[in-house]
């Protein structure tokens, strides 16, 4: 068994079995806490290292040989994703150290919260469809309680809305996989990439292509499909609306470039002219609904449905570059939208609300938190040399090579409007005098401030340094585009252990 890939499983787990058996030891959650997420984003930098010098890593757990037995696959993309949610373990785990109250912490945060990432890992790694669906039960589970923990009046409220409609998405999910087995008589994606290509049913496969479209387009809160996000991810602690907004709808972005990029590749001027449009309509709906928010988590919240428009117009458009380009953008989200939603939260410990009417004056008590909030507001706009400006670039580049003007005009005026909203959350916080003193809460405030400080960084160092990241990205799309080598992986596994 190749133990690299299934470390960023094990980490998590192990961590919250540790963290479980010392139920009642806060300060040693909090130790492991921080531990665990360092060792995940050490494992997944290690994988993806590998992956980039070796090729496509995949193992066969208990010893079955594929299709029969639980597949574990590393590309390039897998191991690009698993990094990212180390990084977003790394930063919530810091942060969830000077943010988080005491009472969520004796109650389970933390185990629940590397639950979680344990749960996200898997998804990214597991190379059969049914255990696609166990991996986000369980980091759907694990985030319905983060959701409520706390028991708040509106967190109970956005926790209904986020697990209705997920649950739905959940119950079309399994709906498909059973179709799909029923078809093709297997799970294992490198299989099902074969086998759905054989099949001479074109009616069923674009009707278990539009099923995984809906489930997938739930998580991922793509157009019309959306309203469950701007409803609840403000409702939570600040640590965990920043963890949800920098992660978990990438787990559904993830799912649908892996699902009609392996599998449904045979009919993609219907399928993928779809996701097109759906990705112009999220882009738009997500940044006006923006605009006409006045509470600093819910307009970050729509701009999180914006900003899913960019990563699967890069699907929609389905060349390398496209590709290439959604895998930067997710990227760059992660880094960007977690960090505005973590400097909001600085805002309401210094001036004790989100509403944007009761804030003001944080640029002349602290201007640097206004940079960092600028930095990241310019990187989320596109304006260069900022990280989100070369992603931009690429998938704006990719539409006009494609000959779609409608899609990449509509990604120039989007980046427009964003541009405008935080210019608004600028004026209304950072900017205009205060309608009233504050008494700031300074108290552990280090912790919230250096992982602010870290992604803000990593936004301007990578702007500057774009090229190894950019080739990384081409890599990852060319195997996407060409999952010969992902098949092969699997293939390879599998008669090792015959």
């Amino acid at each position: 068994m190749d133990i690299l890939i299934v470390l960023p499983v094990l980490i998590p787990f192990a961590t919250s079995i540790v963290m479980l058996l010392c139920w009642s030891r806060r300060d040693i959650h909090r130790f492991l806490n921080v531990v665990g997420a360092v060792l995940l984003l050490i494992a997944s930098l290690v994988l993806l290292n590998s992956v980039a010098h070796n090729g496509v890593h995949a193992t066969q757990l208990g010893n079955w040989p594929a299709p029969f037995g639980i597949s574990f696959v590393a590309d390039l993309f897998s191991a690009i994703m698993v990094v990212i949610a180390g990084l977003t373990a790394v930063v919530g785990a810091v942060y969830s150290l000077g943010s988080m109250d005491q009472a969520r912490e004796r109650f389970g945060y933390y185990p629940l919260l590397h639950t979680m990432f344990m749960g996200i890992c898997g998804a990214f790694l597991t190379g059969d469809i049914f255990n696609l669906y166990v991996w986000f039960e369980v980091l759907l589970i694990s985030s319905f309680v983060l959701m409520a923990l706390g028991g708040e009046r509106a967190q109970l409220e956005g926790s209904i809305k986020y697990v209705t409609l997920n649950l739905l998405s959940s119950a079309l999910f399994l709906s498909a996989v059973g179709i799909l087995y029923g078809a093709v008589g297997t799970l294992n994606m490198a299989d099902l990439a074969q086998q759905l290509s054989l099949l001479d049913q074109p009616g069923i496969v674009l009707t278990l292509a539009m099923l995984f479209l809906v489930a997938f387009g739930i998580k991922a809160a793509i157009f019309p499909l959306f309203a469950w996000l701007p409803a609840s991810y403000h409702t939570p602690p600040i640590a965990v609306s920043a963890i949800f907004a920098g992660l978990l709808t990438k787990v559904g972005v993830y799912s649908l470039i892996r699902v009609f990029s392996l599998l449904f590749v045979q009919n993609i001027t219907l399928t993928h002219g779809l996701i097109l449009i759906l990705a112009g309509l999220t882009m738009v709906t997500g940044v006006l609904g923006a605009v006409a928010q006045n509470e600093f988590r819910r307009v970050l919240a729509f701009h999180s449905i914006s900003q899913i428009g960019y990563m699967i117009m890069g699907l929609g458009l389905f060349t390398q570059l496209a590709l290439a380009g959604a895998i930067f953008y997710i990227m760059h989200h992660t880094v960007v939208k977690m960090n505005l939603f973590l400097v909001s939260g600085i805002v309401h410990r210094l001036r004790g609300s989100y509403e944007l009417k009761d804030l003001g004056d944080v640029y002349k008590t602290h201007p640097w938190l206004a940079i960092l909030f600028l930095i990241s507001a310019f990187s989320l706009a596109g304006f260069p040399p900022l990280f989100g400006f070369w992603a931009k670039l690429m998938l704006v580049q990719a539409g006009l090579q494609a000959e779609h003007y409608v899609i990449a005009a509509t990604a120039l005026l989007v980046g427009l409007l964003t541009a405008f909203s935080m210019a608004k959350i600028w004026a209304e916080a950072f900017w205009k005098k205060a309608p009233t003193p504050a008494q700031p809460n300074t108290r552990n405030l280090g912790f919230m401030v250096a992982p602010v400080v870290g992604l803000t960084l990593i936004t301007i160092a990578v702007g500057l340094v774009t090229q190894p990241f950019y080739d990384l990205m081409v890599d990852a799309a060319n195997q996407l585009a060409d999952p010969s080598a992902y098949i092969a992986a699997v293939q390879s596994a599998s008669l090792a252990l015959r």
